[in-house]
């Protein structure tokens, strides 16, 4: 069966992005080696990216033309989704067009209906994340963590969405302060309500 792996770039209090949607997660990050050899073994494993249009639009003005970038003819050469109702063309510089849909539920869906085999990722992209998460169609979610508290920006979750409690499958720290975390993901299991008169409060 088809796998999804949602990877995103996180601060320490999970933000994805500072409040304008600017780049703070990343510039935080002194050191891009470990994870780009972590993604350099892991894309060998990888054969589809599924992105949205946004995270589309921005990867398409870097990633074809990045020479220097060690990942660059990896991520150039994966077949790319885009899932989007705007876009009418998708192309990737000189490299192959991504295909477009207008749904990325119903993408996954249909692949595993299909009874494709392969992997999945999804990179930046957080509505198609939160979509596919709300969908129960994530099968693991592997955090990079920034060493950065941004105190307000874009969430890397939808604050409304289920409680989930995630299995970890490993972790590491790289240099500079940054770590690495992935996590299974099960199937959304709703918390059970509280008696009458009972407070429930969390922790972290």
């Amino acid at each position: 069966m088809r796998r999804v792996l949602v990877q995103q770039w996180v601060s320490v209090d999970g933000m994805v992005a500072g409040p304008n949607g600017e780049t703070d997660v990343l510039d935080a990050v002194p050191d891009f080696s470990a994870s780009d050899q972590h993604n350099t073994a892991l894309l060998d494993s990888v054969d589809e990216v599924l992105l949205g249009r946004r995270t589309y639009e921005e990867f398409v003005q870097f990633w074809p033309t990045a020479e220097g970038e060690a990942l660059a003819p990896l991520v150039n050469a994966l077949p790319k989704t885009v899932a989007s109702t705007t876009l009418g063309a998708a192309p990737w510089g000189g490299h192959p067009p991504a295909r477009i849909v207008p749904d990325a539920v119903e993408h996954i869906r249909s692949r595993r209906t299909a009874g494709t085999t392969g992997t999945t990722i999804v990179w930046g992209s957080t509505t198609v994340m939160r979509a596919l998460l709300r969908a129960e169609l994530v099968d693991d979610l592997e955090l990079f963590v920034a060493p950065v508290l941004l105190g307000t920006g874009t969430p890397l979750l939808d604050p409304a969405g289920p409680t989930v409690c995630l299995t970890l499958r490993d972790s590491e720290t790289w240099p500079g302060g940054s770590l690495r975390v992935r996590y299974a993901v099960p199937a959304a299991d709703p918390l059970p309500e509280p008696s009458t008169g009972a407070s429930v409060s969390r922790l972290g």
